[in-house]
């Protein structure tokens, strides 16, 4: 565990409930979506932390709790230290300049009838940095840094590629110069080709501006090329945590398992030979989750235990680094 100082962002037991309603007279509650239910990290200031998962599993409200565009149910957020959740309007507004976000979809995310170079000054105009002059050249110089021709600035998004208005995107998050970026999926819209150089991109510029990274993704291999550590969400929990080598390397988890065995290898003969997890029925509704453990439903090593209790977050420390996982039987294969 890394000391306070070198933690930017801490989560504590969050929670996001979503309450439903039935009824169009009445309009009765009928129970709540848990999609975010009781999970804690933190995020040591110039690393990148993956969280991966499913569709549904959650990562993607975690991160908009995180940005404060949601407001949990219950828990704790702290940023340098100070948390957020008590954090008035006015007090916000620095803090939003600090931590900014990419986007999955580089279509939707940018205004068509805005040109380049509004959508990268919005953030400038907003939190008013410096004058009309220095704001150009700011956007044009990060402009430069993404890899996008500063000249540019008067084109519209749909005269550029999807790669392109990524790159749009990254500049946009970068003009304010914040310390922590959460990158929401960046690359799962994008062709191959194209993901390799938005990836390479963003880890030249952590190494260039000292960012923190959270990056989100359903891709573990995309996942463990840009990630130091790695948590892995399952139906609104994390039930690993660990470094991004020793995760590959031995995964404890079963679910993580089942992950790392979709990932395809390059050499076809290798892929042909191994034997591929393939975990049975479907992800259960968050609406109503499985009592105990909420992977037991599927897993091959459950046990009556599974159902009854659910499992800690335990350490099982490995090659001196922390490997937390959520399992009665942690590490056996299946």
């Amino acid at each position: 565990m890394p000391t306070e100082e070198n933690i930017l962002i801490k989560v504590k037991n969050l929670k996001k409930y979503f309450n439903l309603r039935t009824g169009f007279i009445f309009n009765k509650a009928a129970g709540s979506v848990k999609a975010v239910d009781d999970i804690s990290f933190f995020i040591k200031k110039g690393e990148t932390f993956g969280l991966v998962g499913e569709s549904g599993c959650g990562k993607s409200t975690a991160a908009r709790l995180v940005l404060r565009l949601l407001q949990p149910s219950a828990g704790e957020i702290y940023y340098k230290g100070i948390n957020i959740l008590k954090l008035k309007r006015s007090q916000m507004f620095k803090y939003r300049r600090e931590i900014q976000i990419i986007f999955q979809d580089p279509y939707a995310s940018l205004s068509p009838r805005m040109t380049i170079g509004d959508i990268v000054s919005e953030p400038l105009e907003i939190h008013r940095v410096g004058d009309r002059s220095s704001r150009l050249k700011r956007i044009k110089e990060t402009l430069k840094i993404v890899g996008l021709n500063p000249e540019h600035i008067n084109r519209y998004p749909h005269e550029f590629s999807g790669g392109q208005r990524q790159r749009v995107g990254i500049a946009r998050a970068l003009v304010l110069q914040p310390e922590l970026i959460i990158c929401d999926e960046p690359v799962s819209a994008l062709d191959v080709s194209v993901q390799a150089q938005i990836l390479n991109l963003m880890v030249d510029l952590q190494k260039e501006f000292n960012l923190t990274y959270l990056f989100i993704a359903h891709d573990l291999s995309v996942v463990k090329y840009v990630s130091n550590r790695i948590g892995v969400m399952y139906l609104g929990k994390i039930v690993e945590i660990a470094a991004s080598e020793d995760l590959y390397k031995k995964p404890l988890h079963p679910y993580t398992m089942g992950l790392l065995s979709a990932i395809p290898i390059p050499d076809p003969n290798l892929e042909r030979q191994r034997k591929r997890i393939i975990l049975p029925g479907d992800v259960p509704s968050p609406i109503n989750p499985p009592t105990g453990c909420r992977f037991h439903p599927r897993c091959p090593n459950a046990q009556e235990i599974c159902s009854k209790q659910e499992p800690e977050l335990k350490n099982y420390t490995e090659n001196g680094n922390d490997h937390f996982a959520a399992c009665f039987f942690a590490g056996k294969p299946i």
